[in-house]
């Protein structure tokens, strides 16, 4: 091939490389000044604005995948699906209320509403239940305690000597807790490390002692006792932990979580729960003690996280309607097979009036922990309004004489 023919030749081809180059100019434009002045040891390069238009255009787009896609993970996250009704109706027809106290009774209803779920009253000082308002429901056999499990656990942890309320404890690398504020905030990871660290055989010790798997009641017609179980829980279920964090595999009643609290509201009597049918038993009413139980020294270390519940944690919904006297207690929330329970379990810790109260409640999304404590708060402030929290006059409460004994 001649000289000028290879020539032709080479230009043809620089000629397409350059038509290929000019396809690519939206992508960037380079400052050919920069590069043949010598004075720029880099080159420089700058988007033209079909090309800023074109960039911008294509973070749009993605920005709007992003949300449509986020968008649509959110309308298929999962729900749990409740079968049961939070609300009823007749809940309290068919109870015996010959022996209770109308005012207590009378209170327990209004501030249930219709909730549906149970309230139990107790005199801690002598197991007297003042008020039971749907008794089918708090004779049953029980339901998981869910949260309330944790005042079991606490108190065998600091029988134990494992912690006190200030010893901290770690939750992960970066994470401690210490007893007071694992109670106020229902801390989960908290008493699984607990219960871990106690073991079954001690968790289920205790529990037992504190009247859990028994009768709380004595000769109370219908009760029955719940459940708690033989063995540890499964490990792939949970094991011990979830055991004491959310009483996985227990079943309780709301009259044996009624005689507990009422041992650590008194300092230490279990008494066995008696529910007076008629003026007479009231009138020869007579305590009657089931067991003492060794936590006197322990009360103060959860005391304070009892009240930090109500004053700043889980169960701050009772000083919706009640601030006028301390209210110490613990809430519980969890479901099983469909149904959601709320518990409260407290008492007003105040010299005169006081009280144990109780409320469990079962249902659908409506019911939780929370709930059943502003319950509690709505009981509270009735009770108050109707002078409870006062001293009686001299001579008003006739003398009682505490009895031990066995049904």
């Amino acid at each position: 091939m001649s000289k000028q023919g290879t020539r032709i030749l080479r230009l043809f081809f620089t000629f397409i490389a350059c038509l290929s180059l000019a396809g690519l100019s939206w992508a960037a434009h380079v400052n050919t000044h920069a590069l043949n002045s010598g004075k720029s040891k880099s080159q420089k390069i700058n988007e033209g604005p079909r090309t800023r238009r074109r960039l911008h255009h294509l973070a749009r787009s993605r920005s709007a995948r992003v949300t449509r896609t986020s968008i649509h993970t959110r309308r298929h996250r999962y729900y749990e699906r409740f079968s049961m009704s939070s609300f009823a109706n007749g809940i309290a027809e068919g109870d015996v209320t010959g022996g209770e106290d109308p005012v207590v009774r009378q209170a327990a209803i209004d501030a249930l509403g219709n909730m549906n779920g149970t309230v139990v009253a107790i005199e801690p000082t002598s197991g007297r239940v003042l008020a039971m308002v749907n008794q089918k429901l708090a004779l049953s056999s029980g339901a998981q305690p869910c949260s309330t499990i944790k005042l079991s656990v606490a108190l065998a942890a600091l029988s134990e000597g494992l912690v006190s309320k200030e010893t901290q404890v770690a939750l992960g690398r970066r994470s401690r807790m210490n007893l007071t504020m694992a109670l106020a905030r229902s801390n989960n990871a908290y008493f699984e490390a607990l219960g871990r660290k106690l073991g079954f055989e001690k968790v289920a010790y205790y529990a037992h002692e504190y009247g859990l798997g028994e009768l709380a009641g004595y000769d109370i017609a219908g009760e029955q006792p719940g459940m708690y179980p033989e063995e540890v829980l499964p490990e792939k279920l949970g094991g011990v932990g979830k055991m004491c964090s959310f009483g996985e595999g227990v079943s309780m009643t709301p009259l044996q979580l009624g005689a507990m609290v009422s041992a650590i509201a008194n300092g230490g009597t279990l008494y066995y729960l008696q529910h007076p049918t008629s003026p007479d038993e009231v009138a020869n009413f007579q305590p009657r003690v089931k067991r003492t139980l060794d936590i006197a020294p322990l009360i103060p270390e959860i005391s304070d996280g009892m009240a930090g519940a109500v004053q700043f944690g889980t169960a701050r919904s009772v000083r919706l309607n009640f601030n006028e006297e301390e209210i110490l207690g613990k809430t519980g929330t969890c479901s099983h097979d469909g149904t959601r329970f709320g518990w409260f379990a407290s008492y007003a810790n105040t010299s005169v009036g006081r009280v144990v109260v109780v409320v469990f409640l079962q249902g659908g999304r409506p019911t939780f922990g929370p709930k059943a404590a502003e319950i509690s708060g709505r009981m509270y402030r009735n009770l108050y309004d109707h002078k409870f929290f006062i001293a009686p006059a001299p001579g008003d409460t006739a003398t009682m004489k505490t009895v031990n004994s066995t049904p």
